[in-house]
């Protein structure tokens, strides 16, 4: 019988439903069938179990003659059948045919039963059996209504295990995890044990249970379909429809827009898997499997950190780029980079130590670290902070204090798009001996030039293998693991920490990469700073910020090049300008090659750009010999051009339109050097060849001269003839289609070479992909080379960058000295909140002068508002600036090489480390004492101020001199302790008082009530640095300006004056008692009553 009849005995209604009688009645093969059960197999009753198939499916049609039957099942023998026409019962002949189906009991799927003659005496017409099927269909959904409201909808009659992955009614908790397991056995023995699944369903289920904690996105034609737990999820991210169908909850996307939702999904921390087809129609016709599923597997997977592949980077048009516009690109994050972190405890030291790699798959950079720790962990968290990853991978039993920072720090975005995954991998992966086997199995077969050798890796300290190891098994499930093998993308980050030390206070309460206020970049160093006109100059610019320097040549020689950029009137670096501008991300395009995972558009887009820079660099290079005399310009550009050369030569072999439309049967235009293809083109030829002679017979027979092959809907050699010719037709034509007026027809001897062109055809598509991957290697053999010139562009970019900020902002040059312990500016500003205010409210400059051998030390006092905090954070901002080798927001600066800016400032409670505001406060003081040097630069502002006042400044004073007499770091103190200011008096030498300006308003004072008011008074700041210590704080005026009302500002105002008077009477009083005891005759008797009187 047809193939498109065969139906499913999981979905097929009994026949016995619809000739009435057993309505009521659910047995079936001797168990009682449970109405939960029956909406769960219910769905839209088709006949086939698969999208797969090319044809639509149809609905089983009833014939009165010749009926062919299946899948029936097998109802009791005590059942009695009646029809529900006319209220007759079917005659003696019917119930014995019907009684002799039977359904085989060893397991096999259901019998297929022909009746020869008229079988059904009584059997009702087709539009009589489509009625009774809907009334059926009918009363199946308000029993499920029913069933449902009194007890839910379960499986477990029929042992239904769909865990959360299949839908079922009465909900259940679960997660991305949950796993689809396969029907269990039942209870009772039926006599049919045909699975319950679709055969797309069980397929699913099985690349479900391989990738559990992922949501696959299955290619099922011209869709991706999510199924299960995933389909609700996906529904919910994507804000698309989900539904019940056969089994399962699914929803689908379209695949041209695959990468826009695959996207949106891994931005919300999700692990998408694609699954794709891996047959092709044509070829699987041939088969000896062309009636069974298309096979699927994984092709990719994607997380935050990992997304590298056709599906998910799609490139913007060439014309695009050169226009600037790139609305429908869907833009990464500047930086990606996946973290793993072990940690070791030494119980004979008590010591933690940690370790950290960080790799970014998408640019091919490494990061490794090594370093101990205390329980803070504020030495982990600087770096989490500096690498900015996106994901983090941590054994399952990682320390609370660990897992506390981390939580601290995923949930630090009020965005969840914007939140770090932190994915937990088995404890076991961290283990010393597991992490050097799958080291040492994955660099013993490190082969080509650049790679990584294993005697280089095994001599990394034991935590970093402990990182490294799960780090290769991790990126090995997303075929991204070749970026390790790579000796040049390894640096050090402790190497680049030894320069200026910023740890994550540091970071934080400078603004250094991102502002306190929203966690933007607006208001931040960086954004000042940042001018670059490439992406990958972008991401250097930020690694500039967050690392300074120390070595002076190094310092001097960006210095140079950004003054000779200035000063410079040449057309030269005017070109090298314009070239960087509307570049693609070249840096994620060559890593997308080295991965082999990049298409056409992609590659003729980064090789064009490539083979474009290196060609007009070439041009330049006569003039940047003469022209430019800093060394590191010269060095960047002189260099470039040789390091592109070989991009010149892959881009000779694409064909450019092909290459656009990323057609890749005719991407390369010649193909001497790809046999294969040459040879598979020679046959599709040579087919078409023998298509094309076939006219002269087609046009013989039908006696046309003229007559052509047309080509409809995608099919093609369609011989197109009018009806009223259609006596002229051969009988064994195949009629492909029609219309009132002509019919389209296909020979035999066209049937079998079309058939023959398709499967060429795919198989030329198969072998495409292959010799595009085998060249996507070779080019991956230059991507060292390629890498280095684009960060000699990077920098080139970062370097033109601070040149436009040093023009803008009326910078000057920092005189920055080696051996000099100094920090001496004249007219300095706070580059952020300069460029906030703009030229209309211009801020107000500050003088600052620390001498390491003479007063270093400044106490910093004022009224509240006065602009301390802002004062401090610009020197620390200065220095900053003056280490990357930038210009600095002064008229003048000569400033010693720091080695570390540490700062105490604000307060705030942390609830993931279960600290309060003060013990905050205490644990960044402690990392500061443990950490500062001479070489220094010490920030703390208002400490002691989250706890008693006498406590307070018994910590502050007692902090404050310690810094003063043994550290000797630079420091600058902010206090509202007036007790203090009396280090001054203590250390001349070395402390110096300071406050912030202001003009005082005396309140006015009613008199003439036993009640007076008192107005608080009202301060004008000048935010103008002034020597001397200020003698009050003037909080009321603050709360005047919060507008706190006036009813509660006289109240605090009076309370203030009986405070400060009582305080002054016991001052007085002091000082009486001590004069009395220093009187020792009459004569100074007299003279003290007369001095009290």
């Amino acid at each position: 019988m047809p193939k498109s009849l065969k139906k499913s005995c999981s979905t097929q209604t009994s026949i016995s439903r619809y000739f009435g009688g057993l309505s009521s009645s659910n047995t079936q093969c001797g168990i009682k069938q449970n109405p939960a059960d029956h909406q769960l197999l219910r769905g839209k009753q088709k006949l086939s179990s698969d999208d797969d198939f090319g044809s639509p499916t149809k609905r089983a049609k009833l014939s009165v003659k010749d009926q062919q039957l299946e899948d029936l099942e097998c109802g009791s023998e005590d059942s009695k059948l009646t029809s529900s026409r006319g209220g007759r019962s079917l005659c003696s002949s019917t119930l014995e045919k019907l009684k002799s189906f039977t359904c085989s009991a060893d397991g096999a799927s259901s019998k297929t039963c022909k009746q020869e003659g008229n079988v059904w005496s009584a059997a009702p017409d087709q539009h009589q059996i489509t009625n009774r099927l809907q009334h059926a269909e009918e009363e199946d959904e308000e029993e499920d209504v029913e069933e449902k409201e009194s007890q839910g909808v379960t499986a477990s009659k029929q042992g239904f295990c769909f865990s959360v992955f299949a839908k079922s009614g009465g909900g259940g908790g679960g997660g991305k995890d949950a796993e689809l397991s396969p029907p269990a056995e039942s209870s009772a023995t039926c006599r049919r044990s045909k699975s319950i699944y679709t055969p797309l369903e069980q397929q699913v289920i099985q690349l479900k249970q391989q990738h559990k904690d992922a949501l696959l996105a299955v290619e099922c034609g011209y869709k991706y379909r999510f199924f299960g737990e995933d389909a609700e999820i996906a529904a919910k991210e994507l804000n698309i429809v989900c539904h019940l169908d056969h089994n399962f909850m699914t929803c689908s996307i379209p695949t041209h827009r695959l990468f826009v939702h695959v996207r949106r999904l891994v931005s919300h921390g999700h692990k998408v898997g694609v699954v794709k087809q891996t047959e092709t129609s044509a070829i699987k016709a041939s088969g000896a499997n062309r009636n069974s599923l298309f096979t699927r597997q994984l092709s990719a997977l994607y997380t935050k950190s990992t997304l590298v592949g056709e599906d998910v980077n799609p490139v913007c048009r060439l014309e695009d780029v050169v226009e600037g516009g790139c609305g429908d690109v869907v833009l990464d994050p500047p930086n990606s980079f996946l973290l793993c972190i072990s940690e070791n405890w030494d119980k004979l030291k008590k010591q933690l130590t940690v370790g950290l790699v960080a790799v970014q798959p998408s640019t091919g950079d490494v990061l490794l670290d090594c370093f101990p720790d205390g329980s803070s962990r504020s030495e982990l968290e600087g770096r989490i902070l500096k690498i900015n990853p996106v994901e983090i991978l941590v054994p399952s039993d990682i320390s609370e204090q660990t897992q506390r920072l981390l939580l601290s720090i995923a949930n630090a975005s009020a965005q969840a798009d914007d939140r770090v995954r932190v994915e937990k991998r088995d404890s076991a992966q961290f283990e010393f001996a597991s992490a050097m086997n799958t080291v040492t199995e994955f660099y013993c077969h490190a082969q080509g030039k650049g790679s990584r050798s294993l005697s280089s890796v095994a001599s990394l300290e034991s935590p970093v293998i402990c990182c490294l190891g799960p780090l290769i098994q991790y990126l090995q499930e997303f075929s991204l693991e070749r970026v390790l093998r790579s000796e040049s993308s390894f640096r050090r980050l402790s190497c680049e920490s030894e320069g200026l030390s910023l740890n994550a206070a540091t970071l934080r309460n400078l603004e250094i990469l991102n502002n306190q206020t929203d966690g933007g970049v607006k208001g931040s160093l960086l954004w000042v700073l940042d001018h670059t006109r490439t992406p990958f100059g972008k991401r250097l610019m930020r690694k500039w910020v967050s690392q300074p320097l120390t070595d002076p040549q190094s310092i001097s020689e960006r210095q140079d090049a950004v003054q000779e950029i200035l000063q410079s009137d040449s057309l030269t670096l005017n070109s090298v300008r314009s070239l960087l501008s509307h570049l693609p991300d070249l840096e994620r395009g060559i890593c997308s090659i080295y991965h082999k995972k990049s298409s056409t558009q992609e590659f003729y887009l980064i090789s064009s750009s490539l083979s474009r820079l290196g060609l007009e660099l070439q041009t330049l290079l006569p003039a940047i010999q003469s022209q430019i005399s800093s060394k590191l310009l010269r060095s960047l550009l002189l260099d470039t051009p040789d390091l592109l050369v070989p991009a010149h030569s892959f881009l000779k072999v694409l064909n450019e339109k092909a290459a656009k439309l990323g057609n890749k049967t005719e991407l390369f235009s010649d193909l001497s050097g790809f046999p294969v293809l040459q040879e598979r083109t020679e046959q599709i030829r040579s087919v078409l060849g023998e298509i094309q002679d076939h006219r002269r017979d087609v046009r013989l027979t039908l006696k046309a001269p003229t007559l052509d092959y047309t080509a409809v809907s995608g099919q093609e050699f369609l011989i197109e003839v009018k009806n009223s010719l259609s006596s002229n037709i051969p009988p064994d034509w195949v009629k492909i289609s029609s219309t009132k007026a002509v019919s389209r027809y296909h020979s035999p001897f066209l049937v079998d070479r079309y058939k023959k062109l398709l499967q060429l055809r795919e198989q030329l598509l198969l072998d495409c992909q292959r010799e595009w991957t085998g060249f996507l290697d070779q080019f991956g053999e230059h991507y060292h080379t390629m890498k280095r010139a684009i960060s000699h562009l990077a920098t080139m970019d970062c370097l033109l960058s601070l040149a436009e900020v040093a023009k803008q902002g009326d910078y000057c040059r920092p005189e920055v000295c080696e051996n000099q312990h100094q920090i001496i500016i004249r007219d300095g500003r706070h580059p952020a909140i300069d460029l906030l205010m703009g030229e209309h409210n211009q801020y107000v400059p500050n003088n600052t002068e620390l001498q390491g051998g003479g007063r270093r030390t400044m106490i910093i006092t004022g009224p509240n508002m006065g602009g301390k905090s802002s004062y401090i954070r610009q020197v620390a901002i200065i220095c900053v600036m003056a280490q990357m080798g930038s210009y600095v927001p002064a008229s003048e600066a000569c400033l010693g090489i720091l080695d570390g800016i540490y700062t105490r400032m604000g307060a705030s409670d942390n609830i993931y480390k279960g600290r309060s505001t003060f013990m905050e406060e205490l644990t960044e003081a402690s990392e500061i004492i443990s950490h500062a040097t001479e070489r220094s630069l010490v920030i703390l502002d208002e400490l002691g101020r989250g706890t008693s006042t006498h406590d307070g400044i018994a910590i502050a004073y007692a902090t404050l001199e310690y810094f003063i007499r043994d550290v000797k770091a630079l420091t600058l103190f902010v206090t509202h302790y007036p007790p203090l200011c009396e280090l001054e008096r203590v250390y001349p030498e070395h402390v110096s008082n300071y406050h912030m300006a202001f003009l005082l308003n005396e309140p006015d004072i009613s008199t003439g009530t036993d009640d007076e008011e008192i107005q608080p008074e009202f301060i004008t700041f000048l935010y103008q640095l002034t020597e001397g210590a200020a003698g009050r704080s003037y909080g009321l005026n603050v709360a005047r300006l919060a507008d706190i009302p006036d009813s509660i500002l006289h109240i605090a105002a009076r309370k203030a004056r009986e405070l400060e008077n009582m305080v002054n009477a016991r001052r007085k009083s002091k000082k009486l008692l001590s004069d009395v005891w220093s009187i020792s005759d009459r004569s100074t008797l007299i003279d003290w009553l007369q001095s009290n009187s």
